[in-house]
């Protein structure tokens, strides 16, 4: 397997959702940590999508029973799992979600010959990671940064 191509950086230097290089692609369109890697190897492109959001007690104010949160992690895992879409590519996506120490992990690998459409939809899939998070916020607990700022923008989105 090799670096990124031209060809590849190219078409993530001409997305204007992600910053970076080196077969290493930083977006720029969510609130959340997420990142892309893409390796080059006998004409396709390998593409690793990586997005880390807060845990639910995480991302609130208070205190958090662990039941419902086994539950949110639950949810959300069954949500992302429904990647395959929102991408323009023929991928057969099984993310994994992982949780650690007050954060959560999603990350989604697959293959694609056409740089520009595997850019597409890696982009596609950070998005519906932050909007599938953003769905399954529970009401009722009193949010922190990045979350209530993507709840706030939500709201005024949802009020025009």
């Amino acid at each position: 397997m090799t670096e990124s191509s031209g060809r590849v950086a190219r078409a993530f230097r001409d997305h204007d959702g992600f910053d970076g290089g080196d077969g290493r692609f930083e977006a720029t369109t969510t609130a959340f940590d997420a990142a892309v890697t893409a390796h080059e190897s006998d004409g396709r492109v390998d593409y690793e999508v990586s997005v880390r959001v807060p845990s639910l007690s995480a991302a609130v104010d208070g205190d958090v029973a662990q039941v419902v949160e086994d539950g949110w992690l639950e949810t959300f895992e069954l949500r992302v799992a429904d990647a395959d879409g929102v991408v323009r590519g023929d991928h057969d996506f099984e993310p994994t979600v992982d949780r650690t120490a007050g954060e959560v992990t999603v990350e989604f690998a697959y293959t694609d010959i056409n740089e520009r459409r595997g850019v597409e939809d890696a982009a596609a899939v950070v998005n519906y990671v932050e909007g599938t998070y953003v769905q399954g916020v529970i009401p009722g607990y009193d949010y922190v940064d990045p979350v209530a700022g993507l709840v706030d923008r939500a709201r005024g989105t949802g009020e025009q």
